[in-house]
């Protein structure tokens, strides 16, 4: 009885630690990601083209030594993986056709309202834009425009990959899969604090001001990271994630404030209602392990907690 009192003391003890490694290892994370950002001094503002390659480039690293630092908590934190890294966040290729499909369409779901309602109020501008989005050609245009790949393409990959990717497998095996989900955006949210820095730099706004939408963002941003979060729980992927990432940036948030005095109230609140209602129908469908084969991230979950 006494060893076995020793046994599970030592027990509670490995996972007393391994939780500390984890949360730690995700905060460094975040620090060299945000940190990354701020190595180039520079007086020019967030959206200069020279400030913007300069922020790629950092993040771009970041994200590519990402795997170095899950491998490294993998050893400190004593734990057991049957398989590989690159796996572990998401980058697979077994049922990765439907993870990049339905995840997206899961949210173009979510967004049938602010859709519609940018259809009512310019219906030509909206075939225009698209037109310009299925015309292959068209993205040779994006491609050499240095705020949008930061915003459609460096932004999404890299944030998904370390603050989904990375940060989820680190979270599992302390928290389980579901608290793992609610926990890593906590991290994603705070991220986005040191726009306070810039803008203090700029002096635009007043402190009160710039709180004010700090936290907005705050709220934001780790609302659409527990979605995403969710999505890679479910599907195992990190594709998903990351096209969902890029299309919510290309829509921004929806003018809820803009509908209500809409003209055509009534029909544009319906769209809005019917986006969420659908969205909230087929979540658990389109993310359906069953699309997307065994979750490797489900294999790091505590042997008390339900799996995936």
């Amino acid at each position: 009885m006494l060893e076995a009192g020793h046994g599970l003391i030592g027990h509670e003890e490995h996972a007393h630690t391994t939780c500390w490694v984890c949360v730690l290892s995700c905060f460094l994370l975040a620090c060299l990601y945000v940190g990354s950002l701020y190595v180039w001094r520079s007086s020019l503002p967030r959206d200069h083209p020279s400030v913007i390659k300069r922020r790629c480039v950092s993040v771009l690293l970041v994200s590519a030594a990402s795997p170095a630092l899950v491998k490294s908590w993998i050893y400190w934190a004593d734990v057991r993986v049957d398989v590989s890294v690159w796996e572990l966040m998401g980058v697979r290729i077994e049922g990765l056709i439907p993870a990049a499909i339905l995840p997206l369409l899961l949210t173009v779901v979510l967004y049938i309202g602010p859709l519609v309602h940018s259809a009512v109020d310019d219906p030509d501008r909206f075939s225009e834009d698209l037109r310009f989005a299925l015309d292959v050609q068209s993205w040779h245009l994006c491609v050499r425009d240095v705020v949008w790949l930061r915003n459609q393409v460096v932004a999404p990959v890299t944030e998904e990959l370390v603050f989904r990717g990375a940060m989820l497998p680190m979270l599992v095996p302390c928290t389980g899969p579901t608290a793992a989900a609610f926990t890593a955006p906590l991290f994603f949210g705070v991220a986005h604090f040191h726009h306070i820095i810039e803008q203090r730099r700029l002096g635009s706004d007043s402190m009160k001001v710039i709180l004010l939408v700090t936290g907005v963002q705050f709220l934001y941003t780790t609302v659409f990271g527990a979605f995403t979060a969710f999505i890679f729980m479910r599907t195992g992927h990190i594709v998903g994630p990351v096209l969902c990432h890029s299309f919510c940036n290309s829509q921004g948030l929806p003018d809820i404030s803009s509908a209500l005095k809409h003209p055509q109230r009534s029909a544009v609140l319906f769209s809005y209602l019917m986006g969420v209602l659908l969205f909230l129908v087929l979540l658990f469908p389109l993310t359906d392990p069953f699309f997307y084969g065994a979750i490797p991230i489900c294999s790091l979950a505590p042997a008390s907690v339900p799996v995936c």
